[in-house]
């Protein structure tokens, strides 16, 4: 049931273009995973390499995601990903306050009503305020839950680009910080769904599953 009503809005998203993100990008990106899973994880919006392959989170950004997932026991193809904004933003640049809370009004909340998940974990910024509000701050609120205004417990860590731009003993920390927040959300789920399996026991080669799209062209990007 939710596998047939998440296909029919990706048919619905793939037709969208109603903001300008729309005419700078390939097309729009949804999610990927399990639709029955009790936990998703939401990122700000595409980058090159999401753009090219139609795919959230499958850049350098979700290629540590998946290392992050895995030393958790979680695999892609257990847990959902997705983005707040759907279209690839000019330049990479961040999604705007405006930009997410456009796009997350008519995608977004529609994908977690179909889902209905357990615990959501914001991958940054954008996600944290999109679900929370704007006066939060990943560097203060992470770690932390909260609900959303539909109900959901969400708990917010550093983005995996974020991670990417550090370095040395500072970037160990906030590895370890991510690691702590994946555990928590983990385990938050399983106090309602005890014995849920989040890995299938390989990691998933997200390449294989989506080769690159019409129109696409390098594989720079996050």
């Amino acid at each position: 049931m939710k596998d047939s009503e998440l296909k029919a809005l990706a048919a619905k998203l793939d037709e969208c273009s109603a903001c300008p993100l729309r005419g700078n990008c390939i097309a729009p990106v949804g999610w990927f995973g399990d639709p029955k899973s009790p936990i998703v994880f939401i990122g700000e919006g595409p980058g090159a390499v999401e753009d090219d392959h139609g795919c959230p989170l499958i850049g350098p950004s979700g290629q540590l995601l998946d290392k992050a997932l895995w030393s958790v026991g979680m695999t892609r193809d257990k847990v959902l990903t997705t983005n707040v904004v759907k279209c690839r933003p000019k330049g990479n640049r961040t999604p705007t306050v405006e930009e997410a809370a456009y796009c997350g009004s008519v995608w977004l909340e529609r994908e977690l009503a179909i889902i209905e998940p357990v615990a959501i974990v914001a991958l940054g910024s954008v996600a944290l305020k999109y679900l929370g509000n704007s006066d939060m701050r990943i560097t203060r609120d992470r770690g932390k839950w909260f609900k959303t205004s539909q109900g959901y417990d969400f708990i917010a860590t550093f983005h995996p680009s974020y991670i990417l731009r550090q370095y040395g003993k500072i970037q160990a920390k906030v590895k370890w910080d991510v690691y702590y927040d994946l555990v928590a959300a983990r385990t938050k789920v399983l106090e309602k769904l005890p014995g849920y399996e989040f890995s299938s026991g390989r990691p998933v080669d997200l390449f294989s599953i989506f080769p690159k799209r019409p129109g696409a062209g390098g594989q720079s990007g996050a």
